[in-house]
């Protein structure tokens, strides 16, 4: 449990590895290769009382120029608002819903 309570409708994640990544191809492209504007999945670790489209634990997509970089405990987190998220891959669906919220 993190020493922190969040207001309004801020979300801290834990964003994923900004490191190498494989293509579907399975090529590995290396951390320095210049790509365009890209979009990072992250995960949700804390939301303030006025979220109100996700929880802990759900992967969410945020674009990284939009971030600010916070530091709790020895571990690096990304402090943002719920509005600066682009999408939510949540675990808990309804029978009805898709999965991905855009």
């Amino acid at each position: 449990m993190l020493p922190i309570k969040l207001l309004h409708d801020r979300v801290l994640v834990s964003a994923e590895s900004d490191g190498e990544r494989h293509s579907s191809g399975g090529i590995l492209i290396p951390a320095t290769a210049s790509v365009g504007k890209r979009l990072t999945w992250a995960t949700v670790v804390a939301t303030g009382p006025n979220v109100r489209h996700m929880t802990t634990d759900d992967r969410v997509l945020y674009e990284p120029e939009d971030r600010a970089v916070v530091e709790l405990q020895g571990s690096s987190y990304v402090l943002l608002r719920e509005r600066d998220v682009h999408a939510v891959a949540a675990e808990h669906l309804d029978s009805e819903e898709t999965g991905l919220y855009l």
